[in-house]
This record gives structure tokens, C-alpha cells and sequence, in this order.
């Protein structure tokens, strides 16, 4: 592949997997072969990692007959406001927001990379209140960041190749320690999504029941075609490096609270997992608040697209609630088969073939994503929300997800800015 004397690619191909124009190669003089050496172990950390339990729920539930709560968190990206390329100040950005925090309840909080930062916005029970608690949260943290020379974009996956440097955290240390370049690699961004629920027993009836569905929540949350310079194929790649972890994905039927617990601590008896908090199941109760948190999702390009998401991911543990209250089994989905399910939908997002939860077999992505809006109509009418929800998700459906987004804007000029300028557009729409 002709490239310049300092490593720029000007002329590649256009398929998928080929490296985009104008970004930085690393050169074979650059590369260390040193072997990698961990970290010193952090002080307090255990030598051998044992379960930790998990505090009662209160009693509060968030579902209190105006509707479950639910509230997002929004991993993005911090760029540099001219180069538009990954920049590592997420501490300092915290660091200014901390000394003059929001009056709306966001949290601005870092992550495993130094190069991404987490909102996470208060709790609400509306369609149009987490519009703008989603709007709001995106402004604030982009003003922080502004201070700092930098901007945050929702993309989950790095469009220039980047070299991550991890914040310096005991926790994330040892994560380094243990997972090696797993960790060294994993600068993607996620939307997660609590829902309140009434107590564990109704959370893990709710995670039994919507595991089919979740892989069309992350179909249409699609927002990572690009990972370090190169164009995957795939719509969600951060799905893939995700995966990775050895407690991520699909998670298997659980039926009761205790065996989801007796699950849990077997898992940490093992040494894999450090803690709850790194269970990183698509889908888990949340070992902070009264709450199933969906976790699947890439970050959504546009607001509009991420509070629609979360109606709907509340409309599926609503609709999952009235079916094991009414005595309805959980579908009987082996792991093995969401894992095929999920790999399609981070391939095709909504531009292709996913496996319908329905029928088992490849049907096209508008006609899945129909079946889920029928599921959970009933809910959706209960809040009000069906007309704006539908209404989204067909225009979702028209101009594509957030893959195809920044695949229309890299094919102008095949210019990597182009897709990271219209990616801060539409962030902040």
C-alpha cells in the first residue's frame, strides 16, 4: 500500500478492513517488541479475588405507578479540538467539572482510558424529560472538555488510530495486569441503561425475558464501523472487542435471585472477575442501584437516537415484568444461540439480516425491528410514547444507524476528519 516517507496512507482500497486515508500508520521502526510488563500490582488489591457481596436493595423501587424510572449513562470520546484525534485528558476534565458540579444531578466521572469520559444523567420517567437529560448531559461535558482544548463526540470506537493511556487506578491496574492488551486496546464507548425495578426477583425475571431482544437493541444503536484507522465491515466493532472480556455478553437463564447470585459468586471464586462491577453481561442487575441495567448498546450518535433507545429498553423490562407477574416462562434461548444473534447484529446493524427472536431465522432488519415495537407496544401506549418512539425508529431505519453515518461521511472525500466533524454535528444536535 503506497504510503508517504512519514507513514500516511494516500491511496487504499474502499472495502471493508482496508486502513482510511490520512491516518497514521505506525511504521515497523515504531513498534515495541519488548514484551509487556504489568504494572506493579496496586496497594490494596488481593492476591486472590473473592466475591463480594452485594448490598439489600432499599426500598424504594422506582416503580411507584408513574411509570419505572430509568436513567442513561453515555461513555464518549475525548478529541482534540483542532486534530479531531483521541487526546488523553479525561482526568483534567473531571477535575474542572468537579469544582462547579451540575445542578441537574449529571455525574461526570473517567474511564478506563484517559481518551473517554462517562455522564451519567438523574433518573426520570419520561420520554421528552430523558431527551433532555441526555441533550443536557452531552453540553455539559462538552463545555468541560472545550476548557481542556478537546471535544467529546459520540462515537464507540476510535476513527484514528490511537494509543490509549489507561487512568491510573488501582482497579484498572490490575485489570491491566490480568488482561494485557485487552485492556491496552479498549477505547470504545457504551450506552447503558437503568431501569427501576421492585427487588432482585423481579430484576432477573426481567433479564430472562429480554435476552432475545437485545440484539436488536444493539442493531440499532450500531455507532463503531471504524477501530484504529480501518474501516471492520462490521456496524458495531466495539461489540466484538467487547466480547473479549470473559464475562461479557449473553448471559445464560437464571430463574431466580439466588441462583443469580449463586451464578455471581462462582464466578468471582474463580479469579477471572475482579468484582461485581466487571460482570459485563449484556444485561445484569445493577450492584448499585434497585435497577436491571442494559449494557449492549453502542453510544448513539444522536440524542434523539439514545433517549429512544432507553423507552425502549424500559418498554422491554415492562413488558418482561406483566409476563412472569402473569405467569408467561422465559424463552428458552440457549447462550450459544445469543451469541450468534448478537454477532449478526454488530455485523449488519440495521442495514442487513438480523435473526428474528420470533422466528429464530435471518429476517430483515425493518421487519425485526417491527417484531420489537409490537412486543412492547403495550407499554409504550401505557407511557404515551408510541407515536415518538415509532416515529424515530422509522426515521432511524431510513437514514441509518450511526455506521452508516460515518461511512456516508468518510466516502466525500475519504478524509477520517470528515466522519469525526460530522460525528461532533450530530452529537451535539
Amino acid at each position: 500500500m503506497p504510503r508517504t516517507s512519514d507513514g500516511l496512507v494516500r491511496r487504499v482500497g474502499t472495502g471493508p478492513g482496508t486502513a482510511l486515508a490520512g491516518t497514521r500508520v505506525l511504521r515497523s521502526d515504531e513498534l515495541d517488541d519488548t514484551p509487556r510488563r504489568a504494572p506493579a500490582r496496586a496497594p490494596g488489591l488481593p492476591t486472590r479475588m473473592e466475591a463480594i457481596t452485594v448490598p439489600p436493595y432499599p426500598d424504594t423501587s422506582g416503580t411507584d405507578g408513574r411509570g419505572r424510572t430509568f436513567g442513561v449513562e453515555e461513555e464518549l470520546l475525548l478529541v482534540d479540538a483542532e486534530t479531531l484525534e483521541p487526546v488523553a485528558v479525561s482526568r483534567d476534565v473531571v477535575r474542572d467539572h468537579d469544582r462547579h458540579p451540575a445542578a441537574s444531578g449529571h455525574r461526570i466521572t473517567t474511564e478506563l482510558q484517559q481518551e473517554q469520559i462517562e455522564v451519567a444523567g438523574p433518573p426520570v420517567r419520561g420520554l421528552a424529560e430523558q431527551l433532555a437529560a441526555i441533550r443536557q448531559g452531552r453540553a455539559l461535558l462538552d463545555a468541560a472538555a472545550r476548557r481542556r482544548g478537546a471535544r467529546a463526540v459520540a462515537l464507540a470506537s476510535p476513527v484514528f488510530p490511537a494509543r490509549p493511556h489507561l487512568v491510573p487506578q488501582p482497579r484498572y491496574e490490575w485489570l491491566h495486569e490480568r488482561y494485557g492488551m485487552v485492556v491496552e486496546e479498549q477505547l470504545t464507548c457504551g450506552l447503558h441503561v437503568h431501569v427501576g425495578t421492585s427487588g432482585p426477583d423481579e430484576g432477573v425475571a426481567v433479564l430472562d425475558r429480554i435476552r432475545g431482544w437485545l440484539p436488536v437493541l444493539l442493531a440499532l444503536s450500531a455507532n463503531s464501523p471504524f477501530w484504529y484507522g480501518r474501516d471492520t465491515g462490521f456496524g458495531s466493532f466495539r461489540y466484538q472487542t467487547w466480547t473479549r472480556w470473559p464475562t461479557s455478553g449473553p448471559d445464560e437463564l437464571l430463574a431466580t435471585a439466588q441462583e443469580y447470585d449463586r451464578r455471581c459468586a462462582a464466578l468471582l471464586r474463580s479469579g477471572v472477575a475482579l468484582d461485581r462491577g466487571m460482570l459485563y453481561f449484556d444485561a445484569r442487575l445493577s450492584a448499585r442501584y434497585p435497577t436491571v441495567e442494559i449494557r449492549i448498546a453502542d453510544v448513539c450518535l444522536e440524542a434523539e437516537h439514545a433517549a429512544v433507545l432507553a423507552a425502549l429498553a424500559r418498554a422491554l423490562v415492562e413488558t418482561a415484568a406483566g409476563q412472569w407477574r402473569a405467569g408467561d416462562p422465559a424463552p428458552p434461548i440457549g447462550v450459544a444461540q445469543l451469541r450468534a444473534w448478537s454477532w449478526q447484529a454488530s455485523a449488519a446493524g440495521t442495514g442487513g439480516t438480523l435473526v428474528s427472536p420470533v422466528s429464530g431465522a435471518p429476517t430483515p432488519a425493518d421487519e425485526v425491528v417491527a417484531e420489537l415495537l409490537a412486543h412492547v407496544r403495550p407499554a409504550l401506549e401505557a407511557q404515551g410514547e408510541l407515536e415518538s418512539v415509532a416515529g424515530t425508529v422509522a426515521a432511524l431505519l431510513r437514514g441509518g444507524a450511526g455506521a452508516r453515518r460515518q461511512r456516508e461521511a468518510w466516502a466525500v472525500r475519504q478524509d477520517p476528519h470528515d466522519v469525526v466533524r460530522a460525528a461532533l454535528e450530530a452529537t451535539h444536535r
